[in-house]
C-alpha cells in the first residue's frame, strides 16, 4: 500500500511540474526571504492590493502589482527586469503562490514568502510605510 501511495505522490508531483511547463518556484520562510531579498539584482514584488500595500510593506519592495487584477501577468512582464530573480509576497501566502506560478511559467526565477506579510510582521521584522507628502 505504501508503494502505491509513493507512486501516486510522485506522479502528482510530476504532473504538477508538467502543468507549469516545467517551471517551478520555491516557498521560503521569513529568514531566507530576508537574506534572499538583500542580494543585489533581486526584485521584490508585493502582489497584494494597493490598499493593503498602503498599510505597510516589506522594506526593499520594488513593485506592487495586484495579482487579483486581470492585467497582472502582462503588467508584471512589462515592469519586471528580464532574467532577474523575483521575490514576492502577499498577505498570508495564498495569492503569492498563484503569482509565483504565473511568473515562473513566464520564465522568471521566483521565490515566495510562504507565510506572507503576516508572517513577516509576526516574526518582528521591520515594516515600511509609504512616504506622505
Amino acid at each position: 500500500m505504501r508503494k502505491y501511495i509513493s507512486i501516486l505522490i510522485m506522479s502528482l508531483s510530476f504532473f504538477s511540474l508538467f502543468a507549469q511547463g516545467g517551471k517551478s518556484f520555491r516557498t521560503v520562510g521569513v529568514d531566507e526571504f530576508a537574506s534572499y531579498t538583500a542580494k543585489p539584482g533581486v526584485t521584490v514584488l508585493d502582489v497584494r492590493t494597493p490598499a493593503e500595500h498602503l498599510q505597510g510593506f516589506i522594506p526593499g519592495t520594488d513593485l506592487n502589482i495586484d495579482v487579483l487584477e486581470d492585467s497582472f501577468a502582462s503588467e508584471a512582464v512589462a515592469k519586471l527586469p528580464k532574467g532577474a530573480p523575483v521575490a514576492l509576497y502577499c498577505r498570508s501566502g495564498n495569492r503569492s503562490k498563484s503569482a509565483a506560478r504565473i511568473l515562473s511559467s513566464k520564465g522568471y526565477s521566483v521565490i515566495e514568502l510562504g507565510s506572507g506579510f503576516n508572517g513577516w510582521v509576526s516574526s518582528g521584522r521591520k515594516v515600511s510605510k509609504p512616504k506622505t507628502k
